[in-house]
């Protein structure tokens, strides 16, 4: 169900997916993340990085009353503090979000399907 807008000038509606993809493009900006997986691990429980058109595969959006709940599957960088990383892509998420939609968003859940060495 997308959420609809009303402007001086008409209706907006912006789709889900859409969010994911905005979610999904903030938070591989942050620091300490590598990239995007799907929230299904493939086979051996070896995760696959999502290429950028993918990154809404990587993010489930529930649209509640109050506002968005987001998870978002990520694989972080080995050797650092994953608390400070989540943390840091947590708060950088909801403030996105909430700044270029306007929209409440209620949770932001980052599951760390898996570490690596390097980009």
């Amino acid at each position: 169900m997308p959420i609809n807008k009303s402007t001086e000038y008409g209706q907006i509606s912006i789709s889900l997916d859409a969010i994911a993809s905005l979610a999904g493009g903030t938070i591989t900006e942050s620091y300490g993340v590598i990239g995007m997986t799907s929230q299904k691990t493939i086979r051996d429980g070896w995760a696959e990085l999502l290429k950028k058109e993918n990154y809404s595969r990587g993010v489930v959006v529930t649209q509640k009353e109050e506002g968005l709940v987001l998870d978002l599957y990520i694989i972080a960088l080995q050797g650092i503090k994953l608390s400070e990383v989540v943390n840091e892509a947590q708060k950088r998420v909801k403030y996105v979000l909430e700044k270029t939609l306007e929209v409440k968003c209620l949770e932001v859940n980052i599951y760390v399907q898996g570490v690596r060495l390097e980009k």
